[in-house]
């Protein structure tokens, strides 16, 4: 087993870097405990896949260290890492049964041939490929073939740790909950460390105790699912988790008044105060669309909002509108009455979140 800690961490693919953007991964430090299991999410271009193949030994860092239970591995080949890693791809032998693609990471270990099958028959039956076990790998699914791909990886016993890069992209869609499940009772099972790298949510919060947000190089948020829902610390992790994401509003303090555009705010006292005490041009409030009442009348607190669409989702509707001419989003549980294409907006202050130089700022009534 492995606590992977990564210090001080950096990689550019430039030979010269001088700015910050010509990173993929800027300076970092991160620690993934010894067991747990854990998504590395963020969009197409962000650096997962770089920072994945960094800690197995693929790409060495251009700056810092990567240490393997406190022991400093930057120079060591993947073969030697004893880490296990699951492509977009599968990687299988397609001319050797199921059985032999199981088998080959033991036998190429020199593993006596008695302790070999037992191995491969337990690791085949975790992942239902019992009754594949004599069929060339060339004749499966493409499920099949990667479910073989993952199993490589578990057969060995010295694996400490095992790396999935996007492993169910070549899946289909009605099987992809099956082996994020499977995937799942693996991790329960044998309490092997596990990075899964994904752009979709969904896949990360079904198999993660804990996810990583990158975002342009970075991990901008290190916590469970609810965590990030709940409290995004960095509005791309607002913006980027929920369907749809948390709403922001670019706003100022003037006048004795929060301002978002033309329109004055009502905000609570200590948020008032806190956007007036900042030192910053670049403030955000951000709300999810759960946290937002559409009514038909004003109210002492409403906002006046036009009306653009409403989207009936069978438990919610989804509300579009547009205030000071940008769009949002509010979720309206079933049944809510019927609203014109002129309506009034309240925030629930409890669940406003400020948001300094894109960054959560924690205010009192928080």
């Amino acid at each position: 087993m492995a606590e992977i800690t990564l210090k001080g961490l950096a990689h550019s693919y430039e030979k010269t870097p001088t700015h910050a953007a010509d990173y993929a991964i800027r300076q970092m430090d991160h620690v993934w405990h010894q067991g747990g299991a854990y998504a590395l999410l963020g969009p197409s271009g962000c650096g997962k896949s770089t920072l994945l193949n960094i800690i197995s030994g693929l790409l060495e860092p251009s700056e810092g260290d990567v240490l393997f239970d406190g022991q400093r591995v930057n120079e060591l080949p993947p073969e030697e890492r004893n880490i296990a890693q699951v492509f977009q791809f599968p990687v299988i032998y397609d001319t050797m049964t199921v059985f032999d693609n199981l088998a080959f990471p033991l036998r190429n270990m020199n593993t006596p041939e008695h302790r070999v099958k037992p191995k491969v028959l337990e690791v085949a039956d975790i992942l239902d490929l019992t009754p594949l076990l004599k069929r060339k790998a060339k004749n499966l699914t493409a499920d099949e073939k990667q479910k073989v791909s993952m199993g490589r990886g578990l057969v060995r016993d010295d694996v400490t740790a095992i790396l999935f890069d996007e492993p169910l992209t070549v899946i289909d869609p009605q099987l992809k909950w099956k082996l994020r499940r499977k995937l799942k009772e693996i991790h329960e099972r044998f309490n092997i460390t596990m990075i899964y790298v994904t752009h979709d949510q969904l896949e990360a919060s079904t198999f993660a105790d804990k996810i990583a947000v990158m975002y342009e190089g970075q991990v901008v948020q290190f916590g469970t699912p609810r965590e990030l829902f709940e409290r995004p610390a960095h509005t791309f992790v607002g913006y980027f988790i929920g369907s749809p994401g948390m709403n922001f509003l670019a706003v100022e303090y003037q006048g004795g008044q929060v301002m978002f555009g033309s329109q004055p705010l009502p905000v609570s006292a200590p948020l008032k105060h806190a956007i007036a005490s900042a030192n910053a041009s670049n403030i955000k409030l951000g709300i999810r669309p759960e946290f937002i009442t559409i009514s038909s009348h004003q109210t002492t607190e409403g906002i006046p909002i036009e009306v653009t669409s409403l989207q009936d989702l069978g438990t919610y509707s989804l509300l579009t509108f547009r205030l000071n001419g940008q769009s949002f989003k509010a979720r309206l549980p079933e049944g809510h009455p019927p609203v014109g294409e002129t309506a009034f907006a309240h925030f629930n202050n409890a669940h406003v979140a400020l948001y300094i130089d894109e960054y959560r700022v924690e205010a009192e009534h928080e």
